[in-house]
């Protein structure tokens, strides 16, 4: 039986997680800025789908692979870090100037895959199982109860991040200001790739 206090641990054990700044806030902030709120919703699905799907591998055991092989999370970090600086060159000049930009919001899969890399996702999976999986349940149930909850809290987390960068795409119509948030998205992805490269 899963008690009232641990459904609330896991609830703000979520929260906290998802709200906080990591790769996929600062990739949904930008989305939002750029494109609106909701042509930023298949991006979120996608970020909370792969999410949830990596969460239910690594309380399957994947999550162990790391301990077999601990390289390769650093270069998961890597590669993660790698990609955001792209993002932060590609933000540069495309705010400004929408409407030349060919660019497009990211697609359900492509946020399902960057999970892959996201190594704040496979902390927070990791977090999860070892804190949350019950010893005292069947495997299953206890799996589908930590999913469903993450499935529920994760879109709500990120959520307001993409709806800010809306709100800032709304009310921004000076051309300088436009440049300005551009830099200061480039560099919030940058701080963010060093961040995740140097940290543990």
């Amino acid at each position: 039986m899963i008690e009232a206090n641990s459904i609330f641990a896991l609830v703000s054990f979520y929260f906290v997680m998802y709200v906080t700044p990591g790769p996929n806030n600062a990739m949904v902030l930008t989305s939002g800025i750029k494109f609106g709120f909701i042509k930023t919703i298949p991006h979120m699905s996608g970020i909370t789908i792969g999410h949830v799907t990596q969460l239910i591998l690594v309380c399957l055991g994947l999550g162990k692979i790391f301990q077999v092989f601990p390289q390769l999370q650093n270069i998961l970090k890597i590669l993660c870090a790698l990609y955001l600086i792209y993002l932060g060159y590609k933000i540069i000049g495309s705010f400004s100037k929408i409407k030349e930009d060919n660019s497009r919001p990211l697609k359900f899969y492509e946020a399902a895959f960057f999970q892959i890399l996201n190594p704040k996702a496979w902390t927070i999976s990791s977090m999860a199982a070892s804190s949350f999986l019950s010893t005292n349940e069947s495997l299953i149930l206890s799996i589908f109860y930590i999913g469903i909850v993450a499935l529920i809290i994760c879109p709500i987390s990120i959520s307001p991040w993409a709806a800010f960068g809306s709100g800032i795409k709304n009310l921004v119509n000076n051309n300088r200001i436009k440049v300005i948030i551009e830099f200061f998205l480039a560099f919030l992805l940058l701080i963010t790739a060093i961040l995740i490269v140097i940290g543990k």
